[in-house]
């Protein structure tokens, strides 16, 4: 009998495969997303220390959308890079997390590109 693998299971294993290549430093942090059924969440990481330098997502009250729809996404990713321009970033590595670049991933990375970041 043949089992199935888990959606989840499989996009950890993608992510996991795109980790290994991706390295983000204080010059040039990983842009890390998280996409829930609810919520989506973005992350300016520095690798080398193990810290998170600047995050924005949908549920803090200073975001004012709801949840987990494109244009939720699009206003993360206008946060994100306002936040990484107050913090002097502006080049960052893109990590889409195991997650297809469409839908929400992608209008979250468009509206961080738009409003400033280079990837």
């Amino acid at each position: 009998m043949i089992t199935k693998i888990a959606k989840n299971e499989i996009r950890q294993r993608v992510h996991a495969r795109i980790r290994k290549k991706l390295r983000g430093t204080a010059e040039r942090p990983r842009l890390a997303v998280f996409r829930s059924v609810a919520h989506i969440y973005a992350q300016l990481i520095d690798d080398s220390r193990g810290a998170t330098l600047v995050s924005a997502s949908t549920v803090e009250k200073s975001a004012k959308t709801n949840g987990g729809n494109v244009a939720a996404a699009r206003t993360v990713g206008k946060l994100i890079a306002e936040r990484a321009r107050e913090q002097g970033i502006q080049k960052v590595v893109f990590d889409r997390g195991g997650y297809i670049y469409h839908g929400r991933v992608k209008a979250l990375a468009d509206a961080a590109r738009q409003a400033g970041l280079e990837f």
